[in-house]
Parts: structure tokens; C-alpha cells; sequence
């Protein structure tokens, strides 16, 4: 498994680009979005990636930044026309205070 951090600072076309390669891996079936930890699944339901965000979900403009990388991501998903899917849960009350 291999982790990788990120800040407030992200570049969203960046990131996105990194997600997406790996999301259209053939070995890869599942990205799971929880909060601040993307982790990518193989078609074994092993972690093979872990993308863990330390970011502030207060604030707005980070939260904005995070919903638009879901959306370039999920887009990408789902233009693969295969088994690979996601579950979204980015915004969730146990992440805001």
C-alpha cells in the first residue's frame, strides 16, 4: 500500500490526473471517498493506495477544491465502462465541527 499526503495547497488538475491513472489500472476496482481518505482497492478488495488529505473542512474554499476533484474523478470513473466504481461520503458531519 502506498501512501500519499496531501495539503490545503493541491492542485485539483494535478491530482486528478494522478487519481484517475490509477483508477484505470486493470488491477484496480474501487476508490472508496471518506472525508479526508481516498483509498483505492484492487479487484482483490486489497489497499493499494491511500490518499489522505490534511486539509481543514471548515474551511469552504478547501471543501470547494475537494468536491471538484470528486467530480473530475467520479466523471472519470464512470466513463470507463467497466466494474470500477466509488462510494462518495466526502462530506460528512464527523469531518466538520
Amino acid at each position: 500500500m502506498k501512501e500519499i499526503f496531501l495539503d490545503e495547497d493541491f492542485d485539483i488538475e494535478d491530482t486528478s490526473s494522478k487519481i484517475n491513472s490509477l483508477m484505470s489500472k486493470w488491477s484496480i476496482r474501487f476508490l472508496d471517498i471518506n472525508g479526508p481518505n481516498w483509498v483505492i482497492y484492487n479487484q482483490d478488495m486489497e489497499v493499494k493506495y491511500v490518499f489522505l488529505f490534511e486539509v481543514d473542512f471548515n474551511d469552504i474554499e478547501t471543501r470547494i477544491k475537494l468536491e471538484d476533484l470528486k467530480l473530475n474523478v467520479i466523471h472519470h470513473i464512470e466513463s470507463l465502462k467497466d466494474d470500477t466504481t466509488y462510494r462518495d461520503n466526502l462530506i460528512n458531519s464527523v469531518f466538520i465541527d
